[in-house]
């Protein structure tokens, strides 16, 4: 219910705050009130207090003011006394410095518990409860918790069997061995190429690292030869933009960009030969899965996210760098993007309890990924150097790299 203020017309306010509610509340006081001078009228155990902190004479003069207290006639009908001996009149507080003082024996236990208990409170008071120390880990998910599309509830699962199941979806480091016909430079070409052809068709991003995971993967197992490492690549983008986008580019375009050197006939008996080696599995966690729940963790900035994927791409035309793990790959992309606009090295708690990578577990990938990034727009490779030199990409190319990462090597 609702009523108008007659002081202030037009004003809607509750009823209880003109008094309607007074009434009935005010009796539950009274009786409230009752009960507390009842219970004042009995002994009360004695209680030592200390004198000489301020929360202890604060404490006193409430109990005193409590005492004092009239008890009101309405009250009496409908509360009788309870009867409880009395042993004194005069109930006073103890103080523990006159009652060391009077008595030659030892302080009973419970004037040392309640004297100790009182400093302590004290010096609580006198330091203004000092500031509890920051969290060195901080909750990156607690802004998504109304978000149902962040998983709030199960995202560390999620991350931790991306973890378990990731290296299924790695391929030996020396798989090329095993390619009469092809070498690392040929793969790196083909990726490098295939970056191009992804920024062009402004696919997504998970688009470009499952194409380069199916890539290595049916190398890692079916012999190819050079004539036919392009189709290859073309099938892999097919293939990978048919599981990650929603508008998916049609047989003839992928022709058209390899120069019309495949026909139609061939890019499907390719996807179909290359599906059933890989036994239909595409869902991999590839680096772009932990990238993102790095940069989080990180709290990064756009600037830093920018150059942390122009990092990582680099390491995507890079043989070499199969031999890490997805997750060590973007845990290092991260770091050594901090490293490079920081210039010093910084990995923080949370950095390191979302990755669960140490700094010291970084240092030989990220020292890696710092040569890439010095020679990023020399030699014949420069295709993502070229995509990041853009202004949509921030011109992160253009970033000085953390050389100093370098130094640190006897």
């Amino acid at each position: 219910m609702v009523g108008s203020d007659e002081n202030h017309p037009g004003v809607i306010r509750p009823l209880h705050s003109q008094g309607v509610l007074h009434a009935g509340m005010g009796h539950n006081r009274r009786v409230l009130g009752t009960i507390n001078q009842n219970t004042m009228r009995a002994a009360p155990h004695p209680c030592p207090v200390n004198k000489k902190g301020p929360l202890a004479e604060k404490f006193a003069a409430q109990i005193t003011g409590k005492q004092q207290q009239p008890l009101p006639e309405e009250t009496k009908k409908l509360a009788p006394p309870v009867q409880v001996p009395i042993e004194s009149e005069d109930v006073s507080i103890i103080d523990v410095d006159e009652y060391k003082a009077a008595s030659d024996s030892p302080v009973p236990m419970f004037v040392q518990h309640t004297e100790a208990m009182l400093n302590e409170i004290d010096r609580m008071d006198e330091d203004e409860m000092e500031d509890i120390p920051e969290k060195p880990v901080s909750d990156i998910d607690s802004a998504d918790k109304k978000n149902p599309l962040a998983v709030v509830e199960y995202i560390d699962d999620l991350y931790a069997y991306y973890k378990r199941v990731e290296s299924s979806s790695c391929v030996s480091p020396n798989y090329m061995a095993q390619q009469s016909d092809l070498n690392e430079k040929m793969r790196g070409i083909l990726i490098d190429w295939l970056i191009e052809v992804h920024y062009k068709f402004e696919l997504m991003d998970e688009t470009l690292y499952l194409t380069v995971n199916l890539i290595d993967r049916f190398l890692a197992v079916q012999p190819v030869v050079r004539k036919k490492l392009q189709l290859v690549g073309v099938t892999a983008m097919l293939l990978s933009c048919k599981y990650e986008e929603v508008s998916v580019p049609v047989v003839e375009d992928l022709i058209l960009i390899s120069d019309k050197t495949y026909s139609r006939i061939e890019v499907l008996q390719m996807e179909k030969l290359m599906v059933n080696t890989l036994q239909f599995n595409l869902s991999v966690p590839t680096p772009y899965v932990f990238m993102r729940r790095f940069l989080k963790a990180a709290q990064t900035d756009k600037k830093l996210e920018l150059l942390s994927f122009f990092i990582i791409e680099l390491c995507l035309v890079e043989y070499e760098m199969l031999e890490f793990r997805p997750s060590l790959l973007a845990a290092a992309a991260v770091f050594t993007a901090q490293c490079s606009l920081g210039g010093s090295k910084q990995w923080s708690q949370t950095n390191e309890r979302h990755t669960n990578y140490s700094k010291d577990q970084l240092l030989e990938c990220s020292r890696r990924m710092v040569t890439f990034h010095q020679k990023a727009g020399i030699g014949k490779l420069t295709g993502v150097h070229r995509k990041y030199s853009s202004s949509k990409f921030g011109y992160a190319a253009r970033s000085e790299p953390a050389n100093f990462l370098l130094e640190d090597i006897i």
